[in-house]
């Protein structure tokens, strides 16, 4: 279906941004700068909910909403679009990014004020929600990667926004090269793509001017490849899911290439919250579940997916253990919950991978938004070990992060339960078509660990922060303040509840965190209160995802027709229409007894880790909030300074004494150098051809003669 009401949602933030840059900058007016950016945010979010939620709107139909601005790419059988495309996992991301980040902007405007940059802020804002909407609603490989790349330089524009600091301009460069090297990967994939299924496209629209297949229609006709290493050298799904997988390491902060985001803390809080937990950092996982219909054809790959989820989930687990800044503490959880929605798309589970970047996009917003009213309220105080008791000062502050903590820590009936306790019922139940027998098991005992782990430190975070004595009474003259600016403190700080403007964000999502996990519950436990399956999320996804084979073996993938042809005609069971009408009982008739036991089994254990977590937080740093934590964790491994020891300095050296002075000046400009004094020489040879004697010019004359005379009689013979 097409409407061009589509366009309108990526467009306005650009607008935004525009306005902002050549305007806001000349009036100034703080107020004018952020109704702007507000309003643009705003028009995005009822045009992404009207298009979604409307009698035909994506999210209630089989058919895609799509919007062909312009062809874009033609060369031979090549073609690319500037088209967009909104389905049931396009349009759920769409209301969530445009939802959030309208709170994220309300907020910014009360964080931000009196910034002299404050302007300039909200422009590069405004111009990352424009990118992030484009890599989500972008029809084919080739918008998307414009999103893609747009999301990494307003990334960089936005960590650095603070620019006379050295720790931010490092920051934004090491983000921005970090990234750079997964998206080789991301490239190599799409190119990889086109080589192997001749499409870029996602969706099937001739009529709207794209391509007439789907890059996903090759997969659905072949079988997965085979679980072996040689897989990976073969121009096949493996190759080309492993280099897409490269790509999304980098943009979601995976082992190896984690460590730009602890270090893009150095941005704004609001920037931390929009960029760095509820939007660009699940792009990866996004572009991973687009791509479904491929990565169930290479099981090879989605096993390596898995067991990078489930290590980085528990390293970054216990590295935030160890933090005292609160933001860092915060950008650790973030890593390893997407280590978790990694260990959901390794499994096969790629509906509960996309519930918990929803549940994850409201708690994790929440904490950094929270952490920043407290980082205000502090005085741009940021080290927990200088704070305490602040509950008493910022009573709204506390009961709204008591949620989102209790919420990632998986306390029923707070979001992160319902998310969190489904990736693990995937894991522990997966067919194990793509692993070693019983390895799924062990994965889920990892992911039990890191969430017993994330209980820990998230309540070692609230106790540090909210409860215990009033450490920030002591007088110090250092800072690790986010801003610049004069803020060294020269006196005992006096905390304040932050504005409403920053407040009322808090609330909303507040109450996003608590509620929110209801449209995901799994029918072993919706069914303790009714006999319907209630799992929202899950009805309006699967159809566009692809399910992996129910046992191992050589058989093809059920790719949904869906996420292959969104024209042709498909059944319109209540299954397929859950904001329509309620799902029947045929939904659910594939739940055995044994499995609905497992799963609730399962699910008290999970209860059981999150309060087992927190008790063990509150026993131990209630008594010593200040306990020393183990070096190795505290200085994270010491993997900065392994990859500077082994990868940054080697470099560095070989590209100053090796590439510059022994190649730039040595060879390119010692050539150079060297031409020029040959004709130099040759010049001042040849000057002396030209003496201005008579006698010498003629002699010359004379000679040439005789050359053209010998010349011509030799070839006239």
């Amino acid at each position: 279906m097409e409407n061009n009401l589509l366009s309108l949602i990526i467009f306005a933030p650009l607008a935004g941004a525009a306005i902002n840059w050549f305007i806001g900058r000349r009036v100034r007016d703080e107020r004018f700068i952020g109704i702007v950016a507000c309003s643009s945010v705003a028009v995005s979010a009822i045009v992404a909910f009207y298009l979604a939620l409307n009698s035909h709107g994506a999210l209630r139909t089989e058919e895609p909403v799509l919007d062909h601005i312009w062809t874009w790419l033609q060369v031979g059988n090549f073609r690319a679009d500037f088209a967009l495309g909104m389905d049931r996992l396009s349009g759920t991301y769409a209301l969530f990014i445009t939802f959030v980040g309208l709170l994220i902007h309300v907020f910014a405007v009360g964080y931000m004020h009196g910034e002299e940059g404050f302007y300039r802020f909200f422009a590069f804002l405004n111009l990352f929600m424009f990118s992030m909407l484009t890599l989500v609603l972008g029809d084919n490989f080739i918008l998307m990667f414009v999103g893609w790349e747009g999301v990494g330089l307003c990334s960089y524009l936005l960590i650095g926004y603070y620019f006379d600091k050295k720790e931010a301009g490092d920051a934004a460069k090491k983000a921005f090269i970090t990234n750079r090297i997964g998206d080789w990967g991301f490239v190599m994939g799409i190119m990889l793509t086109f080589m192997v299924t001749g499409s870029v496209s996602f969706f099937a629209s001739p009529e709207a001017g794209g391509a007439a297949h789907t890059a996903f229609e090759y997969f659905a006709s072949h079988g997965p490849d085979p679980f072996t290493l040689k897989a990976i050298t073969g121009l096949g799904a493996t190759s080309i899911a492993l280099l897409l997988f490269i790509g999304a390491v980098g943009k979601s902060a995976q082992i190896p290439l984690y460590v730009w985001l602890p270090d893009a803390m150095a941005g704004p809080t609001p920037v931390s919250a929009l960029i760095h937990a509820a939007t660009m950092v699940t792009a990866g996982v996004y572009m991973i579940v687009r791509c479904s219909a491929i990565f169930v054809d290479a099981p090879t790959a989605m096993f390596i997916v898995a067991v990078i989820g489930a290590a980085t989930a528990l390293f970054a687990a216990t590295i935030g253990l160890a933090q005292n800044d609160i933001k860092k503490v915060l950008a650790y959880s973030t890593i390893s919950q997407l280590g978790y929605m990694f260990l959901a798309c390794g499994v096969g589970a790629f509906v509960a991978a996309i519930f918990h970047v929803i549940t994850h996009a409201f708690f994790k917003a929440l904490l950094f938004l929270g952490s920043g009213s407290v980082i205000h309220g502090m005085h741009h105080e940021q080290d927990m070990r200088r704070m305490g008791n602040l509950k008493k000062y910022m009573p709204i502050t506390f009961i709204t992060m008591c949620t989102g903590w209790l919420a990632i820590s998986g306390i029923p009936i707070f979001a992160g339960f319902f998310s969190k306790d489904e990736i693990l019922w995937k894991t522990w139940s997966a067919p194990g078509f793509n692993m070693p027998g019983g390895f799924n098991k062990i994965l889920w005992g990892i992911g039990a660990l890191t969430a017993l782990l994330t209980a820990v430190y998230m309540t070692r975070m609230m106790v540090m922060t909210f409860w215990g004595s009033e450490r920030f009474r002591e007088t110090h003259d250092d800072h690790h303040g986010e801003d610049h600016g004069d803020h060294g403190h020269h006196g005992p700080l006096e905390p304040h509840e932050s504005p409403w403007l920053m407040t009322a964000p808090l609330i909303v999502l507040a109450v996003l965190s608590t509620v929110g996990g209801f449209i995901g519950v799994p029918y072993a436990l919706s069914s303790l209160a009714t006999d319907k399956n209630i799992n929202v999320i899950e009805h309006t996804l699967e159809p566009v995802v692809a399910s992996v084979p129910s046992t191992g073996g050589q058989e093809s993938a059920a790719t949904p027709a869906e996420n292959l042809n969104p024209h042709q005609e498909t059944d319109s069971s209540p299954a397929l229409h859950p904001l329509t009408e309620s799902a029947g009982t045929a939904v659910h008739e594939s739940h055995s007894p044994e499995e609905i036991s497992a799963e609730r089994l399962l699910a008290l254990v999970s209860i059981g880790i999150a309060v087992a977590g927190i008790v063990i937080g509150l026993f131990v740093f209630r008594q010593r909030p200040l306990l020393q934590m183990p070096r190795l964790l505290e200085n994270k491994y010491y993997v900065d300074e392994i990859y500077d020891a082994t990868l940054i300095h080697p470099i560095e050296t070989f590209s100053r004494e090796g590439l510059w002075k022994i190649f730039d000046v040595g060879v390119i400009d010692g050539i150079l150098h060297s031409l020029g004094e040959v004709i130099t020489e040759a010049g001042r040879l040849a000057r002396n051809l030209q003496g201005g004697l008579l006698r010498g010019y003629a002699a010359i004359i004379l000679f040439g003669a005789l050359v053209l005379i010998g010349v011509f009689t030799y070839f006239s013979r």
